[in-house]
């Protein structure tokens, strides 16, 4: 699933983001490192024993997107990874406010879905994990989730 996660963020970034001021190459760099950082950011919460704000992020029953601290600090990031590409501040901030909702739509549109092509998009291995705070090493845990990531 993790793996998943990382390919369709980055497809997804690569796509809204195809007609901006960059290179093709410093737009694929860019989709990349921001699907890293959406990684790193549902890593860095899981490793906290945040599980519900990742729900939250990829549920619609959940608080708005825009009010979720992964979807903004994934967006702070994403426009700070513009902006080294070489875009402007100001650009770097609607393409990132464009680009980031889009995203974590198309990922709870798969989170959500019970069709049978989307039945590996599931919260049950991040709960497994999750779960393993209570009782387990929270190191051990950390080490488990980035080996799933």
């Amino acid at each position: 699933m993790f793996e998943n996660l990382k390919r369709m963020a980055m497809q997804k970034m690569a796509e809204k983001m195809i007609s901006n001021s960059l290179s093709s190459e410093a737009t694929n760099e860019a989709a990349s490192e921001g699907a890293g950082a959406l990684m790193e950011a549902v890593k860095s919460k899981l490793g906290a024993g945040s599980l519900e704000e990742i729900k939250d992020l990829f549920s619609s029953g959940g608080s708005s997107m825009q009010e979720n601290a992964i979807f903004q600090n994934v967006q702070n990031k994403m426009q700070e990874i513009l902006q080294s590409k070489g875009m402007s501040a100001e650009e770097a901030q609607s393409e990132a406010g464009n680009t980031i909702p889009d995203l974590v739509s198309g990922l709870r549109e798969k989170f959500e879905s019970s069709a049978e092509a989307d039945k590996e998009w599931d919260f049950s291995q991040l709960t497994n994990l999750a779960s393993g705070l209570a009782g387990g090493n929270a190191a051990d845990l950390l080490n488990k989730a980035k080996n799933l990531f």
